[in-house]
């Protein structure tokens, strides 16, 4: 099993994403300070409303249940995607498809909440955490959700300096793909092996006769990966 669990979804629009989803311990941190922050919310709004006799009571469990139920939503549902404690912890909830959470999604997921705490303490959900690679509880498993790291995960390593250049012949995604993570893993590479590489591709850069040095092909088909992720020469 590999070590780094990410996720790999791929959008409608064909975008593979590659997701890193959180585990027990920094959802269990990004809870308790969302819980910390409900608890303090009710507590000033026990203090405002206690003197308001019997009406205060009524608004004051209206907002208990608010607190408990819509928080969660109304937060997932924004931008962000996440509530103040999962912001903290560099966290969002996102579609296992990698787009934005639903409504539905975001309603689903949490009124599971309850069926997360049985039989005590979220008991059925850490159980759920632990035992799958995406940490997925009960809620995320009704609802279609992951609970992910929020930083871009990077699957290549920074390219080596090259100038960009266009390649010679049109390039399907496959080869694009392969050409990139071919250039992000120099700093894994020894140099003969990178080369060796290289001339497996030497047909997407510019034919010479007599053929190029198996240096100056790499350094080509570096400025090829360098092309394919948008960096352009410099107007003059």
């Amino acid at each position: 099993m590999p070590l780094d669990t990410l996720y790999y979804a791929e959008t409608p629009e064909g975008i593979a994403l590659a997701l890193r989803p959180a585990g027990l311990v920094a959802r269990g941190q990004a809870w308790l300070i969302d819980f910390a922050i409900r608890l303090g919310v009710f507590f000033a709004a026990s203090l405002v409303l206690q003197a308001l006799g019997g009406v205060g009571g009524a608004l004051l469990l209206i907002g208990f249940f608010l607190l408990e139920w819509a928080y969660p939503v109304v937060f997932e549902l924004a931008r962000r995607g996440a509530t103040p404690g999962k912001r903290a912890m560099g966290l969002q909830v996102v579609m296992d498809s990698g787009l934005p959470v639903t409504p539905g999604a975001a309603i689903v997921r949490n009124l599971l909440r309850a069926a997360d705490f049985l039989p005590f303490l979220y008991a059925a959900g850490a159980a759920s955490l632990l035992l799958r690679t995406d940490f997925k509880r009960l809620g995320d498993l009704a609802a279609g959700t992951l609970v992910v790291y929020s930083e871009t995960v990077s699957l290549h390593g920074t390219l080596p300096e090259a100038e960009p250049l266009p390649p010679a012949r049109l390039l399907s995604q496959p080869e694009q793909a392969a050409i990139v993570a071919w250039a992000g893993r120099a700093p894994r590479l020894t140099r003969a092996r990178f080369e060796e590489l290289a001339q497996l591709a030497r047909s997407v850069t510019p034919a010479e006769n007599p053929p190029a040095s198996a240096a100056t092909v790499t350094q080509r088909l570096l400025g090829v990966a360098h092309w394919l992720l948008g960096h352009r020469k410099a107007a003059p």
